[in-house]
């Protein structure tokens, strides 16, 4: 280690890392290794991926600054902290800019909650690349590296929802030098040790984890070529798309991928080198155990802080990884298949500077991650030979190899449970049930039903209709309203008044008329009114999404029926949440379209009543009040009798 990098030990390691060139003055740099650009405001916490990367830098002796939410309109704002010795590593933030920034709808959001004071428009559409591209008019050689989720889903040819158009490598749109794809805390320090040793960036071509541009595949080896840029382009193109996407999907583990090339002309490839080993149980101890400060920079504190914070501030991340596999999840691709677990005494020793927060009240708000109720691989074969390529660990139904135990788990909720101080910890990141049924032993499902509800407990059928819970990934609803009647005795047996609070979905692919209505009246008869529906939102990189584009199944080959029109989309969201009056015109057009009149009407199982009339004086005709500007002004029409 040179002396340089040892002067970042010392009484400065427990605080925020310089934001300024003063702060990095009062710590005696001259100048950053690394500066970190982010699209967020700087927290540091471990629930922010800026702040985990930064200080395992600094962990391993490398100086890091922080520049977060640079003015991307003035080339001055990302020179503030001088040009790094190493390199810029750059990251939209926790967030996808896009998705960020707009709904489902592609309306612009109120609000960004990782904004001091939530406060929007302090990031640019498409962060990465625009902030990657402004270090390049300034720093022409200075190596870029990009991280984060909105880099790391975008490393190859991706649909993009926003200008529903395909979108080439973020590699080649940002002028950047690596991607470092998912958790990056190994890829990052074998990035910068390679930098410090003197190699070039353009020597960096044998990391796992990372993609890179190379215009020659002379000295690439072991890898599988995906279908080109050109291949892929306009309708014809989209089954190339499909065959390119299930290609990338079944090398997605780190212990059978092989490198993946995607060409782009004859003297142009993007080289995706196999994802990184997930973090052993010690090393992600070593991670949570950093000198984070936990809290916002104090420069926001007059903005009222970083609402995001709020959300994870009194929550404990338990795992990483996730063999749920639902289709509209980016997770397979951003932390893969593998669930990696923290130390019971980690997560302990985190809870208790929990409780020594001064706003603590007692309550851990979470403990868990992807999938809460995951705390160790799916099955033996995984930790040896990889997940499977060819099939799911859960879906249709779970697999015979599958390890169902969540005693760890409950081990682990009861030890935090009786630590003093705390008066309740709580579930809220959600939990797979179908994985909780298989689970021959009771012992979770009761303490969670007796210990862990804070009133509603959130889980996520997301659909009714069999064939679109294949194509999300999902278990059939047997196995949910199984769940449901068992946590409902449960309950009773324990004179706890709780509630199961499901999570839906309208309009992913595999979605019609039909199924919307199947689900429908599910809602119905089960006596739930949702006030909030997710509309499906092909965000880049999931199965789902590639669905959407190509109107196959990517895996399978078949076609599958995708509604893409905002009219159809708007009339399926609206079946869900027919009691709202609003929306009865669509439930009426949606059922009418369907051949579904049965369901409108006054009785019990009908879901929407028949438009109300009103007869005209001067014409003698009958005209709907919802669309006669006169009838409004006369008034509301008389509700016809039963």
């Amino acid at each position: 280690m040179t002396d340089a990098k040892q002067e970042v030990a010392g009484p400065c390691a427990t605080s925020f890392l310089p934001t300024s060139i003063e702060e990095m003055q009062a710590r005696g740099w001259e100048q950053c290794d690394f500066v970190y650009i982010s699209g967020d405001a700087y927290v540091d916490h471990p629930s922010f991926g800026t702040a985990i990367i930064a200080r395992t830098l600094e962990r391993n002796g490398f100086k890091v600054g922080i520049i977060a939410q640079p003015d991307w309109t003035c080339d001055a704002s990302i020179a503030c902290l001088g040009e790094p010795r190493l390199g810029f590593l750059v990251s939209s933030g926790n967030m996808d800019s896009m998705v960020n920034h707009y709904t489902v709808a592609k309306k612009r959001r109120k609000r960004d909650l990782y904004s001091p004071g939530g406060a929007r428009g302090l990031r640019p559409d498409r962060a990465t690349i625009v902030y990657a591209n402004l270090i390049r008019r300034t720093f022409k050689d200075t190596p870029i590296i990009l991280g984060g989720i909105e880099a790391s889903l975008r490393r190859f040819a991706h649909y993009d929802y926003w200008s529903d158009s395909l979108r080439r490598s973020v590699l080649l749109d940002s002028g950047a030098d690596l991607i470092s794809y998912g958790m990056g805390e190994r890829s990052i320090i074998e990035i910068a040790e390679a930098l410090d040793a003197g190699l070039s960036i353009k020597d960096l071509t044998f990391i796992d984890g990372t993609a890179y541009l190379a215009k020659s595949l002379a000295h690439v080896v072991d890898y599988e070529l995906l279908p080109s840029w050109q291949e892929m382009q306009g309708e014809e193109g989209k089954p190339a798309f499909a065959e390119s996407f299930a290609l990338q999907y079944r090398n997605s583990d780190p212990i059978s991928a092989h490198r993946l090339v995607e060409p782009y002309g004859e003297h142009l490839f993007v080289v995706q080198n196999p994802p990184s080993a997930p973090l052993s149980t010690s090393e992600m101890d070593a991670v949570y155990r950093l000198p984070f400060a936990r809290t916002w920079h104090p420069s926001y504190d007059a903005a009222g802080g970083v609402p995001a914070l709020d959300e994870v501030a009194f929550s404990l991340t338990s795992s990483r990884g996730c063999f749920g596999e639902c289709s509209f999840c980016a997770l397979t691709f951003h932390q893969g298949r593998i669930v990696s677990a923290r130390s019971h005494e980690s997560i302990i020793d985190e809870a208790r500077l929990l409780i020594e927060d001064p706003h603590f009240k007692g309550y851990i708000h979470d403990v868990g991650g992807p999938t809460a109720n995951f705390r160790h691989p799916a099955c033996a074969k995984q930790k040896t030979s990889g997940a499977c390529i060819d099939k799911h660990c859960l879906s249709p139904k779970p697999c015979a190899a599958l390890d169902a135990d969540q005693s760890d788990y409950v081990e682990l909720l009861r030890k935090l449970k009786a630590l003093p101080g705390v008066k309740k910890v709580f579930i809220r990141s959600g939990i797979r049930f179908d994985y909780a049924m298989a689970d021959e032993d009771e012992t979770f499902l009761e303490e969670l039903v007796s210990d862990h509800v804070s009133g509603q407990l959130k889980v996520a059928p997301e659909h009714v209709s069999a064939r679109v819970l294949d194509a999300m990934g999902k278990p059939h609803i047997s196995v949910y309203e199984k769940f449901a009647q068992r946590f409902a005795e449960l309950s009773r047996q324990m004179g706890k008044k709780q509630y199961l609070v499901p999570y839906l979905m309208s309009s992913h692919p595999g979605s019609t008329l039909e199924d919307a209505i199947e689900l429908a009246e599910f809602v119905r008869d089960m006596g739930y009114n949702p006030e909030q529906v997710q509309d499906f939102y092909p965000t880049p990189s999931t199965l789902s999404t590639a669905m959407y584009y190509t109107g196959m199944h990517p895996l399978t080959g078949e076609r599958i029926y995708t509604p893409t029109s905002p009219h159809e989309k708007a009339m399926q969201r609206a079946l869900i949440q027919y009691r709202n009056p609003k929306n009865a015109p669509l439930v009426r057009e949606a059922l009418k379209q369907a051949g579904r009149d049965d369901l409108i009407g006054y009785e019990a199982h009908c879901l929407v009543r028949p438009e109300k009339t009103t007869r005209s004086r001067k014409e003698g005709r009958m005209e709907g009040s919802a669309h006669d500007p006169r009838a409004i002004k006369r008034g509301k029409p008389r509700t016809p009798r039963r």
